[in-house]
Order: structure tokens, then sequence, then C-alpha cells
């Protein structure tokens, strides 16, 4: 009882799950979405013999409301919209540690929650059908299903990133290149195209505050520009550019600055053009491809 089930083994409102007999197939799992309930009247009972992964029927546009409704009405709070992390919870879309999580953990984690880590379980609040469907649709915010499309050349994306597109200098490629930005390696596995030239082209836009830019003064007069790799109430740990880590007692700093502009230049779209930035998408894909999206490490590793 802990895979992703076709959605014709559900019942819907149980909560357990259990075979549904051929003339109860027309109560589907979906049922809990008005429009999903309208259609149940006129659409062919063959419709609702749906299955969640994979499934090519009208009905799965019902899949996906389901689970967005209750993702946004249950998880969201916390996780945010898009799954990547909010104030009070992390970012369960894009890391891959979460990714990397079985379908039967996922499930387990939802019914049962991380009491260490201030998670409900909702076992008592979802049924077992919700759960699922929720759960499944946590994988397309994974970018599981996603069909990619690129544009470019990767050899020449490659030259560019290794090259005169500077980005090795902040960002590593099969341990190849800086430390300051993130692992590229399985970047193109967790992101979209359309995500991925967005953000060459505008760093500034939407930037993750936990990992922002931070100018910092001591009462020494002593200036340190870098990354935010560590906060809480009374301390902060900073990266510069030169690799190192420097960790300060807020109380002993006479200045913190936490810029909206990140430390990733702004003009690789003029820099670049159209072509370039289809190159380094292309080969930020094509990596991806043959590099399993592996576990991030502690910035304090």
């Amino acid at each position: 009882d802990n895979e992703l089930l076709p959605l014709s083994q559900i019942a819907p409102g149980s909560r357990r799950q259990q075979p549904i007999a051929a003339k109860t197939r027309r109560t589907c799992i979906f049922a809990m979405v008005p429009f999903a309930t309208d259609l149940m009247m006129f659409a062919p009972r063959s419709l609702f013999v749906v299955w969640v992964a994979g499934c090519a029927l009208p009905f799965c546009a019902a899949a996906q409301q389901a689970g967005q409704q209750i993702f946004s009405s249950t998880c969201a709070a916390c996780h945010g919209l898009d799954g990547r992390g909010g104030e009070h919870a992390p970012n369960i879309a894009t890391d891959p540690n979460v990714q990397g999580l079985s379908d039967r953990d996922l499930l387990t984690i939802v019914r049962k929650g991380i009491p260490a880590a201030g998670m409900p379980g909702f076992a008592s609040s979802l049924d077992e059908g919700q759960i699922q469907v929720v759960v499944k649709y946590l994988r397309t915010l994974q970018g599981q299903g996603k069909a990619v499309a690129v544009t470019g050349d990767p050899e020449q994306g490659r030259a560019l990133f290794f090259g005169a597109g500077g980005c090795s200098t902040c960002h590593m490629i099969d341990g190849q290149g800086g430390f300051l930005g993130a692992d590229l390696s399985s970047y193109g596995a967790m992101h979209t195209p359309a995500e991925i030239r967005e953000l060459i082209a505008d760093p500034n836009k939407d930037p993750d505050p936990r990992h922002g830019t931070v100018i910092v003064i001591t009462r020494a007069g002593k200036k340190y520009t870098g990354i935010i790799r560590n906060e809480d109430n009374f301390s902060l740990q900073v990266q510069t550019p030169d690799g190192n880590f420097h960790l300060f007692e807020k109380s002993q700093l006479a200045h913190i600055e936490r810029p909206a502009q990140s430390l990733m230049p702004s003009d690789y779209e003029s820099k670049l053009g159209k072509k370039g930035i289809d190159d380094l998408v292309s080969y930020l894909v094509k990596t991806s491809a043959s590099h399993p999206a592996a576990p991030e490490k502690n910035d304090d590793e």
C-alpha cells in the first residue's frame, strides 16, 4: 500500500486502497473536483477507468486539477505554490534529495508527516485517494512527464559555459568550475528550458532569499560581500567570491545590507544574444540527461 496506484484501484472516500468493481467504476476519485463531477454525468463510463501515470485520456486534466487543488490548500502555505519552499518549509520540487525519494517514501511522509521537522501527517484529513493524487501532482512539479524541447548547440554552449560566458567562474558541472554558485550538473533535469532561459536572461527575478546576496560591515569597518550560507537570529555565515566562509555574530556587525540584485550578471541577454542563450540551455539540458541528480551538500560541509 505504499506505491502510486492506478486510480481505478483506489476507492474514493476510503482510508485504504481496495479494488473497485466494474459496475462502480463511474465513482471516480476525482469526484472531489467540481467540474469532474459534472463530467461524470455525461462522459462514457470508460473514461473513468484512468491511470494517473502516463495517461493520455481527457480526464487527465481532472487528475491535474485535483492534485493542484489539494496541494494549494494543504501544502502551499508552507512549501509555496510551486513547491520550491517558503519561510516555513523547504523546497520539495527541485531539491535532488526530495526528487530522489521513492513514491513509497513520499506517500509515507504525507500520511505520517515528519514530526521532528514540524510537518504534520495528513492521514486523518486526506483519504488515500487524495494522498495518492497529491503525490502524483508533486511529481509533476518535480518535472516528471514534462516534454523537453530545446534548440541550440550543446557543444557551443559548453564552450560558452567554460569560456566567454564566464559561467564556470561561479558554477560547476561534473566537478569542473567554481563553487560560489550552485552545481549545475543536474540543473537541466530539475528545470524546464523556459525556466533556465528566464533565469539566465533575468537573474534578479524572484531570487531565493535563503541564498541571497549580502553585504556586511563589521564594527571595525571591514566590508564583506557574498552569499548567505547559514543564518539564524544571532549569527550569519557568508561565503565570499574567494571561496572563504566567514561567520559573524550579528551583535558585532555595524551594518547588514541585502541587495535585491544577484551576484550573477544581468546582461547575458545582450552579451550572448538569443543563440548564445539557446546554446547554454541546450548544454545544461544535455548534461543533465546523462548526469543523475545528486543530493546537495550542506553549505557548511
